[in-house]
């Protein structure tokens, strides 16, 4: 019923957000269709998000269950932990900003493709929004954990910021179809969320600013960067997808990105409303529940919730295969963006819909295995996956154009699922809590 609660509590901060998402991919679609700009936007997107999303998947994985048994911890011992986090997630995120910067056109020469003069040139633009978008992705990840811990999730509520900064940006603008409206938008909303996240994950922590410290004397170090270290291995193999697949189309000739990423945009709504808001919800009432030596309890939840989450993600192929084309019509087809754009977004996103019944299936034991501390096992699955999905990206996407590289990407999430579920029942639990009432 915790889980529920959450998830409840997130699908409603979920819809709200991606109303205001689906609003801004509208008013994209209308003023810049499947054009340069919008492949240049959706490619540096990519691209330059890739480290700091990574990063802060692979700390917030590891890290929530820690912050959850931090709550129980001495308030000094939290304080110092808090403070000294900020304080390392600062330096990484200047650095990781500055080398983003730094290195972009080194990206544009190795990963650009054939993309155009004209789109190189719009990407260089945009860096000067996403450069700075590293270090405020890391500084939201750490209160986005915060708060996690608490089983509070009005950060997904907030995530919607950028996107409204963006729609607000295009608005104000009438008749400007350069970068400047994305780049503002960005860059505005990825500020506001950062800073109203770190007021939000302050009062969830009882006062704590966590003023940045750059030692490391908590004694909740050495747990976090062990596991980190590990999953940080499968989290940068599954963060190569997305440039993967920009690699991809980026070689399949100017407007195959625009393509790839409206479709890639209405999935991801699709599945934020679907899973994203059981799997928030799940690890920090699952890590609790391991931290209590319920492991039998724990996985018992998880398989449940899994198997409803696969029956809810084959119901949703079958409605979302026939509603494709007027999903995409109805959001996307005015102005610049004409009929045959729909024709070709709507293929595209019926073959990236076939992931859903697996996402949505492994989606909970993911978080069932982060709260058990199997992260090696987490990223040798991960590197399975980035593997299969690399060797399908070089067959099928020159066979089938864009929509080989969403099937590609269904076939990834298959092997995935399978993975989970055989780790899932093969794993003995009763091992596992012996081992955690022994070490209480």
């Amino acid at each position: 019923m915790r889980i529920a609660r959450g998830a409840m509590r997130v699908a409603f901060f979920l819809l709200i957000g991606k109303m205001a998402g689906a609003l801004k991919e509208m008013a994209v679609a209308h003023r810049y269709g499947v054009s340069e700009v919008v492949d240049a936007y959706q490619f540096t997107m990519t691209m330059a998000n890739w480290l700091p999303v990574t990063i802060v998947g692979a700390f917030s994985i590891v890290l929530i269950p820690v912050l959850v048994k931090t709550r129980y911890a001495p308030g000094g011992e939290r304080v110092q932990f808090i403070r000294e986090l900020q304080g390392w997630v600062l330096a990484i995120g200047i650095v990781t900003g500055v080398l983003t910067w730094l290195l972009w056109p080194y990206v544009l020469d190795y990963a650009g493709g054939n993309l155009s003069a004209e789109t190189r040139a719009h990407s260089t633009e945009l860096i000067w929004a996403f450069a700075p978008a590293a270090l405020l992705t890391l500084l939201i990840g750490v209160s986005t954990s915060r708060l996690r811990s608490h089983e509070r999730h009005v950060n997904t509520l907030l995530e919607s910021v950028p996107a409204l900064m963006i729609l607000i940006w295009i608005l104000v603008t009438p008749g400007d179809v350069s970068v400047m409206p994305l780049l503002l938008g960005t860059l505005v909303g990825y500020l506001i969320q950062a800073v109203w996240l770190q007021i939000l994950s302050r009062k969830a922590d009882d006062g704590i600013w966590g003023v940045p410290s750059f030692t490391l004397r908590s004694h909740q170090w050495p747990l976090l960067l062990n596991a980190a270290g590990v999953m940080l291995i499968g989290q940068i193999a599954m963060s190569f997808v997305g440039p993967l697949d920009q690699i991809a189309a980026a070689k399949l000739g100017e407007n195959a990105n625009a393509t790839l990423g409206y479709a890639a945009r209405l999935l991801s709504l699709i599945i934020g409303l679907g899973a994203a808001s059981v799997g928030r919800a799940a690890l920090p009432v699952l890590a609790d529940v391991q931290s209590q030596g319920d492991a039998h309890r724990a996985r018992n939840m998880a398989l449940k919730w899994s198997a409803f989450m696969l029956v809810g993600g084959i119901v949703a192929v079958a409605v979302c295969w026939v509603m494709a084309p007027w999903i995409v019509k109805i959001l996307f087809e005015k102005g610049a963006f004409t009929a045959d754009d729909t024709i070709a977004v709507a293929s595209v996103l019926r073959w990236g819909i076939l992931q859903l019944p697996f996402y949505f299936g492994v989606l909970i034991l993911v978080q069932l295995m982060a709260s058990q501390n199997r992260y090696r096992l987490m990223a040798a699955i991960a590197v399975a996956n980035f593997a299969l999905k690399a060797v399908l990206n070089q067959i099928l996407a020159p066979m089938m154009g864009a929509e080989g590289i969403m099937l590609a990407t269904s076939c990834m999430y298959l092997l995935s699922y399978i993975c989970y579920v055989f780790v899932t029942l093969t794993h003995d639990v009763s091992k596992q809590s012996s081992t955690e009432k022994t070490t209480d």
